[in-house]
Parts: C-alpha cells; sequence; structure tokens
C-alpha cells in the first residue's frame, strides 16, 4: 500500500500537525502516515530554502526515497505543502496516487489579491518584525490562520519550543513566500483523484481560490464552515473523516459545504 505523506506550509513543519495524524488513524487510515518537511522546516531546518516549488517538489521527493519509501504517493498538503504536492504530481504524474489540497491556491487560476488576502498583510508584517522574539511571532501567526483559541497559550508554548527546537531563519521563510507566491501550476488537472478542502473562515487565503481550483480541475470540494487557515489545527476531526470518506470512495458522504460538526 502506498504511504500518506503529510506537508505543511510556510514555515510549519511536521509537529505542526498536532492531532491530524492520529485522527486519521482513528477514522480508519490503514497505510503508513508519513511527515516530509519542506527545506529549511523541521529537520531540514539548516538546508536553504529553494527559490521555486518546483525545486521544493524535487526535495521532497528525493528525502522520501532516501528514506526507504517508494512511489506512488497519497499526499496530504496544506497551503504551501498543497502546491509542492501538485508540482510533483505535474512533474511525474506516475508517482502519486491521490492528492488531499487543503486551503491553497495558485495561479493561474487565482489572482494574488485573494491568494493572499490583504487583511492578512499586517498579521505577516508582525511575524516578520518579530521573528527572533518569538511570542509576538507566534502569537500574529496563530492570530491569523486559528479561529479555535480556548487553548491559545497552550499552541503558543508548543509552537514556541518548536522554533526553538529547529528554527526556520528569517531569510528561508523569505524564499519560501516568493516561491509561493511565483508559482504557476499547469492548467491540465493531475493524473490522480483531487480532493480539495477549503475553510470558509480563511484570513489568509480567500476560499474562492479552493473552489476555483476545484471546478477547473473537476475534483472533489470540500468546505468547512467556521476553520480558519489552519484547518487540523482548528477541526482534525472533522478533517480526518472527510480524507478517509473520499479516499474510501464515499463521496456521497461529502457535502460541497460541511458543518465542521465532525459527525
Amino acid at each position: 500500500m502506498s504511504a500518506w505523506v503529510l506537508l505543511r506550509g510556510l514555515t510549519r513543519e511536521a509537529r505542526h500537525w498536532a492531532e491530524l495524524p492520529a485522527q486519521l488513524h482513528a477514522s480508519g487510515i490503514e497505510e503508513e502516515i508519513v511527515f516530509a518537511d519542506l527545506p529549511g522546516c523541521g529537520e531540514h531546518f539548516r538546508v536553504k530554502t529553494p527559490a521555486s516549488v518546483n525545486a521544493m517538489a524535487e526535495f521532497v521527493r528525493a528525502d522520501l526515497l532516501s528514506r526507504g519509501y517508494t512511489p506512488p504517493f497519497r499526499i496530504i498538503g496544506l497551503s504551501l505543502g498543497a502546491m509542492v504536492a501538485v508540482a510533483w504530481a505535474q512533474s511525474r504524474p506516475d508517482e502519486l496516487a491521490r492528492l488531499v489540497l487543503i486551503n491553497t491556491s495558485m495561479r493561474p487560476f487565482s489572482v494574488m489579491l485573494r491568494r493572499m488576502r490583504p487583511g492578512a498583510w499586517p498579521a505577516l508584517l508582525r511575524a516578520a518584525l518579530y521573528w527572533r522574539g518569538r511570542r509576538a511571532a507566534e502569537a500574529a501567526i496563530h492570530d491569523l490562520t486559528c479561529r479555535r483559541n480556548e487553548k491559545r497559550d497552550t499552541d503558543l508554548a508548543i509552537w514556541i519550543a518548536i522554533y526553538r527546537s529547529a528554527p526556520v531563519n528569517r531569510a528561508n521563510a523569505l524564499r519560501q513566500l516568493l516561491a509561493a507566491a511565483r508559482f504557476k501550476a499547469g492548467a491540465a488537472a493531475p493524473r490522480c483523484p483531487v480532493l480539495v478542502v477549503a475553510s470558509r473562515e480563511d484570513r489568509l487565503v480567500h476560499p474562492a481560490c479552493s473552489r476555483t481550483l476545484a471546478r477547473a480541475w473537476g475534483a472533489t470540494y470540500c468546505e468547512h464552515a467556521w476553520a480558519g487557515h489552519d484547518l487540523p489545527h482548528d477541526d482534525p476531526l472533522w478533517l480526518a473523516e472527510t480524507i478517509v470518506k473520499w479516499a474510501v470512495g464515499a463521496t456521497a458522504l461529502i457535502d460541497d459545504v460541511g458543518d465542521g460538526s465532525g459527525a
């Protein structure tokens, strides 16, 4: 069986998936779940981030192969991680079996003002300005990407500890941001089945980006009613159950717009 590969987004790494891997197994995923960090993040935090999403995809592929994993892979990608998954799927179509693309955007399907909403710019600037004074940076990221706030202090403590153990430098963060802004996907849909998931209350990326992408590629689309950009943080149970229902072919069980109840 092909493994499920989890790819996070801008400056995030494997540990930021938090509860989702356990929820995927609890919801019925029997295959191995593998974490792959982008160059410049997580276990690869000392690596200089490439200037392009395609180069990131090649890095992730080489990393997985060097660890003994073999295609075809099933990838769950969030934001920039989803762009990397698309680049891989379009350059080496026989190596991917399924794609789950969460809260992502890319040219030519969406314009820049939807790909990065203007209202997000102040929070991103705060994070950049206070990058080394980590609590302020993580607080800005949390406020921008999460809608669930009842465990905010705990989240920040965990995220600060992650950063201190594998610090993403500001230059790598900027290169990731620029690579994401420049990325342009091919117009043709990936050959494998694709599930596109969006959060209706995403403050960073307009959900219309996901809707447009799903429509262009004829992909299955599902929308969470209240979550923010970091959907795995806000409602991991709903996300896991949505992915599993789609993966087993029970697409009739997936609404175009979910209520986020996890039921």
